[in-house]
């Protein structure tokens, strides 16, 4: 994790919520994508332009099987857990 707090803190982590958009209008990190889990099959073009990818979502579930799911397909990324806890490290 201290990996990543230290990615988010430099700015140069691209952040990731993948929430359902209801979910990212309630509250997100500041400067996050919304990129729902169920959508990432079809946009796994836009995360091979992406750099420092930090995944995230309500409790590090969806983000985790987001994460899994982007390394099958050769996309390097993390997972950060709950956006909330990304939030504290902006």
């Amino acid at each position: 994790m201290k990996m990543i707090e230290e990615l988010i803190k430099s700015g140069k982590a691209t952040i990731v919520d993948v929430r359902t958009p209801a979910e990212f209008m309630g509250g997100h990190v500041n400067g996050s994508v919304n990129i729902p889990l169920q959508e990432l099959p079809t946009r796994l073009a836009e995360f091979k332009t992406m750099k420092n990818i930090v995944l995230c979502c309500a409790s590090g579930n969806r983000s985790g099987q987001a994460a899994a799911y982007l390394q099958q397909n050769g996309i390097g990324c993390e997972n950060a857990g709950s956006w909330l806890e990304v939030n504290c490290y902006c």
